[in-house]
Order: structure tokens, then C-alpha cells, then sequence
């Protein structure tokens, strides 16, 4: 199906139907964005495609709610009504945050690129774009901000061996499934920060219906 074209705050994005494909990561993204169309074509996009969506469309905003919450990935326009998203950039890598940002700007040239990678910036792309590229960039960055898990857990009574795969508690060995390692990995992986049930579904079982969710139970 050739994708359609889409007017997207004054520029065009090519638009067609993506599916997440099982086993795909729910990326949770912060799209820092003053157009009205843009937000509205990548809330719907992504959404459907069973990703997370938090918006902003001012420098302030933007910068508030990246200090205040954990993401995969960072998305920001350059030109915001309040300041600058490369100023903004380097704001938010200055307070030692290090999740990816990819700016998705009209601004092209290659001057505006190098201003927006020397500020700290993962990834550049160009308006108007392709859902589906977008989305395997955004899926690229994810994987690259992500975290291995550790190799060993420890506390008081208890520690986790991910590469020998045990799990000792009180001296003795408590057996898992290899799909409780799974969980496991993935808690440990996302220590301090929240991990919804149905993220977990999905990335544990590779969906969130009514079996996987008993499983989980």
C-alpha cells in the first residue's frame, strides 16, 4: 500500500498503517512539539502502534516534564514558542539526564544539524518524513538507551545470579521458569522507574489478553 501524504504543521508526513510486531519494546516517549497536526498524526500513530505518547508544546512544559518522569526517548522541534529546542537539549543532558533525543524539525540544513547533534542530540530527521522510518528510529533509540540488566542482585537475605541464572534466598535455591527470569530481566533492567502490568505483559509474553494475564497472576 503506498502511504498517503499528509499536511503535518505546514510540512507533509508520509503516513500508512504500522503494526508493532510481537516482541517489539513499548517505547514511552516525550514529544516536545508546537503544531497542533504533528502532535495529533504522532499521538494517533504511535498509540496505535502500542507505544506511549506525553506531549508538550513549549520549552517550559517540555523541560518539566523531562525532569519529572523516566522515558525511552525524547522527541523535540526546534523552534518552540518560548525558546529553543537545541537550548533545551542541552538543558536537559546539563541536568545529567541521558535518555536519547531526536530532534524532527523543518530545519534541515547542515549547519541546524550539527547545532542539534553538538548539543547533545542522538538522532536528526527531517519534516516532512515517513511514519514508518520514524518509528524504526525511535525503536533504534530505545534499544540504545536501554539498560543490560545487571549480572548479580544482592540484599539482605538473598541474591540473584542473572548470568548463572539462580536466585538465592535464605541459603537455598528457589527454581524459576525461564519465563520468570523473563519478568525478572526486565524489573531489573527498569530499577526506579514504574513498570506498568501491561508493559509487562507485553514485553514478557508478547501480549496483554486475558491468559498472559494470568499468567502474571
Amino acid at each position: 500500500m503506498e502511504p498517503k501524504v499528509v499536511a503535518c504543521g505546514g510540512s507533509l508526513a508520509a503516513t500508512a498503517s504500522i503494526a508493532r510486531r510481537p516482541g517489539d519494546p513499548i517505547v514511552h516517549i516525550l514529544l516536545i512539539e508546537d503544531s497542533s497536526p504533528t502532535r495529533d498524526l504522532l499521538r494517533r500513530s504511535l498509540q496505535e502502534s502500542g507505544h506511549r505518547l506525553t506531549t508538550a508544546a513549549r520549552v517550559s512544559s517540555g523541560r518539566a516534564a523531562a525532569v519529572a518522569e523516566q522515558f525511552d526517548v525524547i522527541v523535540i522541534d526546534i523552534m518552540l514558542p518560548d525558546g529553543s529546542g537545541i537550548d533545551l537539549c542541552r538543558e536537559i543532558r546539563d541536568k545529567g539526564i541521558e535518555t536519547p533525543i531526536m530532534f524532527l524539525t523543518a530545519r534541515g540544513d547542515v549547519a541546524d544539524r550539527i547545532a542539534g547533534l553538538d548539543a547533545g542530540a542522538d538522532d536528526y530527521m527531517r519534516k516532512p518524513f515517513a511514519l514508518a522510518e520514524l518509528q524504526a528510529r525511535l525503536r533504534a533509540l530505545a534499544r540504545r538507551g536501554g539498560h543490560d540488566p545487571p549480572t548479580l542482585l544482592k540484599w539482605s537475605d538473598g541474591t540473584v545470579d542473572f548470568r548463572a541464572r539462580r536466585l538465592m534466598i535464605s541459603g537455598r535455591e528457589i527454581p524459576l521458569t525461564a519465563r520468570e527470569w523473563k519478568v525478572l530481566e526486565i524489573l531489573a533492567e527498569r530499577a526506579g522507574r514504574i513498570v506498568s502490568r501491561d508493559d509487562l505483559l507485553e514485553m514478557a509474553w508478547g501480549e496483554t489478553g486475558a491468559r498472559a494475564s494470568e499468567s502474571l497472576d
